[in-house]
């Protein structure tokens, strides 16, 4: 459960108002494309390459967060109730904050790195480059659901189960924007289409963590996962 949880954190993340907007200016830095006749003129098989290279830059971060935080629960791991309600709660405030019940300003702080600046001969690596940048200086959106997913690694048992969760969220925002992207050398009407639901998606999203973070507070998420566990292959939980 809490796998697919991490799936679908890292595609709602995708469609947050933050980041979906912001493709078409992502696929050009990172490709020197342009839109024209209403699509994106771009070498496809360029753009595939460089768009995975973008994927794993942020991929790399996020799973080195992910690391850390299963890290910081292992040494608490006597305290590994508290942490789960502690972190309960603030996914539940995350929750309230995506939603649109709260407007606390210290929680859209972001860093950001000026992408702009990096160069490099080697388009792969400067996409590389700027999957880092992107990760390190997530937009407030994906900050929101990401360190939603770090609260859930913290409080995992294993420090694999941590790594591996932020791998899932990673795929869950990187498979859209292969699609997106691919999409976009036909036709970026879809983009136009899609920008009409992204704030629904967004309160969706804030709806999900809302209910994660109620479960994870008071127990249920960890009996649930077991219980799923006993129907999959993979015997993953909290």
């Amino acid at each position: 459960m809490t796998m697919f949880i991490a799936l679908a954190a890292g595609a709602l993340s995708f469609l947050s108002p933050c980041v979906f907007p912001l493709i078409p200016a992502y696929i050009s830095h990172i490709t020197g494309s342009s839109i024209q006749n209403n699509k994106m003129e771009v070498n496809r098989k360029l753009l595939l390459v460089r768009s995975i290279s973008f994927i794993i830059g942020f991929s790399v971060v996020f799973i080195a967060m992910g690391a850390s935080a299963s890290m910081v629960g292992r040494i608490f791991a006597e305290q590994r109730e508290l942490i789960q309600k502690v972190s309960g709660l603030l996914i539940i405030l995350f929750g309230m904050q995506m939603i649109g019940w709260l407007q606390l300003r210290w929680f859209m702080s972001n860093k950001s790195w000026d992408t702009g600046k990096i160069r490099s001969n080697g388009g792969m690596v400067r996409s590389f480059l700027t999957g880092l940048a992107f990760g390190s200086g997530w937009t407030p959106c994906v900050g929101l659901a990401l360190s939603s997913i770090l609260l859930m690694a913290g409080s995992s048992e294993t420090l694999g189960i941590g790594i591996w969760m932020l791998a899932i969220y990673s795929l869950g925002l990187g498979i859209p924007f292969l699609i997106i992207s691919w999409v976009l050398t036909y036709s970026t009407g879809i983009m136009k289409k899609m920008n009409k639901y992204v704030p629904v998606l967004s309160k969706i999203n804030g709806l999900i963590f809302l209910g994660l973070g109620l479960l994870l507070f008071t127990g249920q998420l960890q009996k649930i996962s077991a219980w799923l566990a006993k129907y999959t292959l993979f015997d993953i939980t909290l």
